[in-house]
């Protein structure tokens, strides 16, 4: 009987893990990029998430694996691989998980507005107010994978029910994936990225830890977790992706405005705009709770007092981003940064764990398989370059 508890209780923490990460990625960004992408490439949009998922396997496989073998959260493993670059690493996923949780927190006002027609801050505060209160109970962490696994859920079984509705051009969708006509590079970093990018890198590998999760007897279990919540994250993007594309395969225009909405309006009408606002919503509200307590987890252990408070500092984390968005709006600039940065936070973690991993005081006498670190290095290499390329862009474009 106690072995099943301890089983039950050790699937509901897999399953939380993956669901953290997969809708943590899920976010406003995530709806909206989807969207244009797909209004862009059309069928072979197939080809660009068949590759993005196949990148993101790889990236998640070697970041979870190594944080649960060594036992270690990613600042501290940094910093024994490099004194201080742990603290760098941190200050990066703080400040990028609090720059894009000021857009998550607008998401989440977007998603009331469409769903209730509610104010669309008075909608960010209720939403936020949401989030809060999973951190005010005493078991947060359990609650919060649950909110996570129901959200996630209600997303796909939507996203579903309007990718029927719009009756997309299946089989051409299957062929372009594999023989695709059109080849975006952009579009495959800006899924990378915002897939496994920035602190969703480290979600579900920190969740687990906090779990008590950890040594090399847990690697099934992890492999598992980590593959659960990108295929989460596939088939959320393969339905969004058939139903954009059921849509301007009738010759239907997309709003520029708002592409992603005015999919689910010109499937369903009025209600199909109603079920955007759940989908918004659900995806925004788990993202803001995703990259609170994500980004919180990276500093919690500089401090003792961290550690002991993490729950309130969670709160107030997602207090402040709310208070931002509610006075100023979205600082654009600050995003766009934000946004660049983050590319670099994939290539910068992975590589330094993967440097970590064959280091005896963070693994001891784990031996990492040769395929994961050869594929990592090339997430390494290929978003490295990439992201590079993007932050310079990015900040040609600020001071011009």
């Amino acid at each position: 009987m106690g072995e099943k508890v301890t089983q039950k209780a050790s699937r509901s923490v897999l399953l939380g893990a993956a669901f953290l990460m997969a809708t943590s990625s899920i976010g406003p960004g995530f709806l909206t990029q989807t969207t244009v992408f797909t209004e862009q490439l059309l069928a072979s949009f197939g080809f660009v998430i068949l590759v993005s998922v196949l990148l993101d396997i790889f990236a998640q496989m070697n970041v979870w694996r190594i944080i649960v073998v060594s036992g270690l959260r990613g600042q501290e493993i940094a910093n024994k691989v490099l004194p201080g670059l742990g603290i760098v690493l941190a200050v990066l996923i703080v400040f990028g998980g609090l720059a894009f949780n000021i857009g998550n927190v607008a998401g989440a006002g977007l998603g009331l507005n469409a769903m209730l027609g509610m104010d669309t801050v008075t909608g960010a505060i209720l939403s936020a107010i949401f989030a809060i209160v999973i951190f005010l109970f005493k078991e947060a962490s359990k609650v919060m994978d649950r909110a996570a696994q129901i959200a996630g859920a209600v997303m796909i079984f939507l996203m579903f029910y309007v990718a029927v509705s719009t009756h997309p051009p299946v089989g051409e969708a299957v062929v372009r994936t594999f023989a695709p006509t059109d080849i975006s590079i952009l579009a495959i970093v800006t899924l990378v990225g915002g897939t496994v990018g920035g602190y969703i890198t480290f979600a579900g590998g920190h969740r687990l830890l906090d779990a008590g999760l950890k040594g090399v007897e847990a690697i099934p279990e992890v492999n598992k977790s980590s593959i659960t919540g990108i295929i989460v994250t596939a088939v959320m993007r393969i339905a969004l992706f058939l139903a954009v594309l059921g849509v301007v395969s009738q010759g239907l225009k997309l709003d520029a405005a708002n592409p992603a909405a005015s999919v689910f309006q010109l499937a369903l009408g009025n209600i199909g705009y109603r079920i955007f606002g759940v989908i918004m919503w659900a995806a925004a509200v788990t993202s803001v709770v995703g990259a609170a307590y994500t980004s919180v987890s990276f500093i919690k252990t500089f401090h003792k007092n961290i550690a002991k408070y993490e729950n309130w500092i969670i709160i107030a984390f997602i207090a402040i981003s709310t208070l931002i968005f509610a006075l100023i709006g979205k600082p654009v600039n600050v995003l766009v940064l934000a946004g660049a940065l983050n590319g670099l936070i994939l290539p910068l973690a992975l590589g330094t764990l993967l440097i970590a991993v064959y280091k005896k005081d963070v693994v001891g006498s784990y031996k990492h398989p040769i395929w994961l670190t050869i594929t990592g290095a090339f997430v390494v290499v290929v978003m490295g370059v990439l992201g590079i390329m993007t932050l310079i862009e990015q900040i040609g474009i600020l001071v011009g």
